[in-house]
Formats: structure tokens, sequence, C-alpha cells
């Protein structure tokens, strides 16, 4: 089971007369990163709501939003009225001075900071007990969202890595052929040089040795089944967070496969090497929003 960061959840409960919503958006990042948009009284929760959602995300960029509206139009704002009359009263000397309207006056100081606010003062306990059972709720289908995400991502790269699996069993025998043109190559090389009397035999047997070891794909191959075993292997565990694994997994794929093409000299395998790239690289975008 695979979990995709990109999730989004919302709930939403009735509470005496308020109306209280949470919703949540998450989207791509290596580490937690969950950014509030909460009343203020609730500031002092603040570090309770990240626990409580943190536990649940694990990873990845997440927009909070905590809305508590009143059903009787008392969304908990104030108007501070002893401002608002500092102000009224300096800007209606000065636009008497200058002779200016005043018609937009009220809009103007209703916009400047602190004539309108929130109303401080602590959280109710049963209004609290509310609001994160409103959070869990909206944690519920934020996680039914990045499952359904994620089972489409495992899918995908099932098949992916499947295709790689079968592509490397199509290298073998280009391989095969590949080793008789360079054994007879190397014969025809041999001949050559056996009468030359300059030629050092010691030398010469252990320059072939080096050569075959450096063109030899037989490690290469067996690696990458593995890693494509072990890639399958980490899909079907149970446990939820395994974004960074695969990750590793598919960095370990590619050097194997990379390895192939610069030994390949051959034209056939180097086909099948950039078909397999090209999986690897759709494995590599897809296991990046994993949580």
């Amino acid at each position: 089971m695979l979990l995709s960061m990109t999730g989004y959840g919302r709930a939403t409960q009735t509470y005496r007369e308020k109306t209280i919503t949470v919703e949540l958006r998450a989207l791509n990042g290596k580490f937690s990163d969950l950014r509030f948009k909460i009343p203020q009284n609730y500031r002092e929760k603040e570090p309770l709501i990240r626990r409580l959602v943190m536990d649940k995300v694990h990873r990845g960029k997440v927009d909070m939003l905590l809305e508590i509206s009143s059903d009787q139009g008392d969304d908990g704002y104030g108007l501070n009225k002893a401002l608002f009359r500092k102000y009224y009263q300096e800007l209606n000397s000065i636009t008497d001075e200058l002779g200016m309207s005043k018609a937009d006056m009220l809009s103007a100081i209703l916009r400047i900071p602190n004539v309108v606010s929130a109303a401080e003062g602590t959280v109710d306990d049963d209004e609290w007990k509310a609001v994160q059972r409103v959070i869990r709720a909206s944690l519920d289908t934020f996680a039914a969202f990045r499952k359904t995400e994620g089972d489409a991502l495992e899918a995908d790269m099932r098949l992916r890595i499947e295709t790689i699996q079968k592509t490397l069993e199509q290298v073998n025998p280009f391989d095969l052929d590949r080793q008789e043109r360079l054994r007879k190559r190397l014969r025809q090389r041999f001949e050559e040089y056996k009468s030359n009397d300059t030629v050092d035999e010691n030398r010469f047997e252990q320059e072939l040795i080096y050569y075959f070891e450096k063109l030899d794909l037989n490690e290469e191959k067996v690696r990458l089944a593995q890693h494509c075993k072990h890639f399958l292997e980490v899909l079907n565990i149970k446990q939820e967070i395994k974004g960074k694994k695969l990750n590793f997994i598919s960095q370990e794929i590619g050097r194997e496969i990379n390895t192939m093409g610069a030994k390949a000299h051959s034209s056939d395998i180097q086909r099948l090497v950039v078909v397999m790239k090209d999986e690897l690289e759709k494995i590599k975008e897809q296991s990046a929003n994993i949580v």
C-alpha cells in the first residue's frame, strides 16, 4: 500500500450555535511543513494541533484552515470603538481643512489595522473537544484521498518495474551475440600479435582478462534483477511510509542501467537501455510523490 503526498480533506460540524470547518491540502515535500490559518484565540492550541495533524500526515507541504463561524452572525470579531473615534476625528479634521470628500472615510477607517480585530480569550474546553473531532474527521477524508492516489501510483510503478524486468530479459540474446563477436575480434588480434616477438605473453593475457571483466554485463544484470525484485517487495509490505526507501532503490536501479549502457558496445543493448531509463525516470517522478 502506498500513500500519495498530494492530498485533500475537509470536515464540518455544528457545535452549539457555531459551525466548525477544517480543510487540509498537501503537496510534495521532502520534509514535514505545516502552515496554519486558524482563529486568533486558537494560537495557544497550535502545538497540539500541529502534533495531531503531523502524526497522521507524516510528510509533505500541508496547509490547514480552521474556521469557526457563528450562526448568529457573531464570528468573534469586534470593533475597537475608541480607536475608531480617534481615527475619525483626525481624518475628519484633515478632510475639513483640505476640503476633501468624506464619502470613503468609513471604509478607509475599517481597513486600518486593529480597528476591527479578532476577539481574544481562552478556548472553551467543550469547543476545543469539538474542534479536535472535526480535525480528526478531516484527517480521515485526507487519508482516504491519499490512499486512492497512492493506489494509482502503485499500479503505475508496478507496471514500469515489470517493463524493466521484461526488457532486461531481452538483453540476454544480444549479450551472447556481443560476446561471440568480441571473442572473434580478440582471436583475430591475438593471431596478429603472435608473430610479433616483442609481445609479452603474460602482460597480454592480463590485458585480455581485464578487457573481458570491463565488458562483462553479468554482474549488472544480476544486480538489476535483484533491485527490481526488492522494489516490488517493498511495494508489497503493509508499512505506509516507504517513499524514501523506494527512491533509494530506484537510484540503485539507475546505477546498474547506466553501467550496462556504458559497457554494452552494442546498439541493440543500448536501445534496450534507453527503454529501461525511460521507465525508471517515470518511476522516480512517481516516487517523489509518495509518503
